[in-house]
Parts: structure tokens; sequence; C-alpha cells
């Protein structure tokens, strides 16, 4: 059994343990998200269908909130922190550095899947500001330089695919 069936499986179980209630959507979408990563047009649609809903209302409770990507995410995940103080703080500059040294765009991922940058809004970490995480671990008072390295020591050193 492939691991896409297996999280089908699962995703099935979860709508079957809430009685396909479209009120569960929002959990659904939850669990449906940490089993996926993300979400894809087919997967929503599948949600939709299982659950009778319109398939614009699922996508339209799925884009609210800035939790859940819409694009598989690299094998590395780095987001910076636009919060107020983060921004104040420098994190454009570190952003603009880590586009600039690993040829990807804010919101997207690098041609060979190696890594993504994402934008997230305030993750609560006012006072380390500048925060920038990498594969779920925070660097506060973030500085280009660190940050660089961080992301070339992830690697493994090496470099990531020119687009």
């Amino acid at each position: 059994m492939s691991s896409e069936d297996r999280r089908l499986q699962m995703l099935e179980r979860i709508m079957r343990e809430h009685g396909y209630d479209k009120s569960a959507l929002l959990e659904i979408l939850h669990m449906a998200h940490e089993l996926y990563g993300y979400f894809d047009k087919n997967l929503l649609n599948y949600i939709s269908s299982r659950l009778n809903l319109p398939p614009s209302h699922v996508y339209g409770v799925a884009s609210f909130y800035n939790l859940f990507k819409f694009r598989r995410p690299g094998e590395h995940v780095i987001s910076a922190c636009m919060g107020t103080a983060c921004y104040v703080k420098g994190v454009e500059e570190i952003v603009s550095a880590i586009e600039r040294e690993f040829n990807i765009k804010r919101g997207g991922s690098s041609p060979d899947g190696r890594i993504s940058l994402f934008i997230t809004r305030c993750i609560g970490a006012c006072a380390m500001a500048p925060n920038i995480t990498i594969d779920g671990e925070v660097i506060g008072r973030a500085t280009k330089e660190a940050v660089l390295e961080r992301i070339r020591k992830v690697l493994g050193g090496g470099v990531v695919e020119a687009r």
C-alpha cells in the first residue's frame, strides 16, 4: 500500500469519526493538512464531495487561514515573521538575502524542491525580533549572516539549483 493510500484511508477514517458532519470541516481540514502538508485542488474537492459541501465553501474556509499551504513545501521550510517588531528590526533585509543567495522567491520553492520560503504573520516572539524559522526551529535576533549560514548547514553545504 502506498503512503498516498494510507493518508487517504486516515483522512477517510477521520471524516467517518465525525459522521461526515459539515460542522467538522475545520477540524477535518487541519487533519488533512497535517497528513499531506498542503492542499491541492484534488484533496479539497475530495473533502468537499465527502462532506457534501460546495467546493467553493471548502476552499473559502481553507484559504481564510494563513496556516494552510496550497503548494507542496520543499524538503526544508524557511518562514520569516513579518510582524511589526520583526519588520522594524530588519527581517525584510534577511528575506531579500535568502532570495538572492538561494535564488528563491517568497511564497515559493526552489526548482529542486529542497527549500521553500514562506512569510508568516507575527509568531509571538516579538522580544526576539527579527525571527526566522527553519524547519520549525526559531532563530531569534536573526542576522542575515547567521540565517544564510544555518540554511547552508541544513542543506548540507550543497547549493540550491538555480532557476
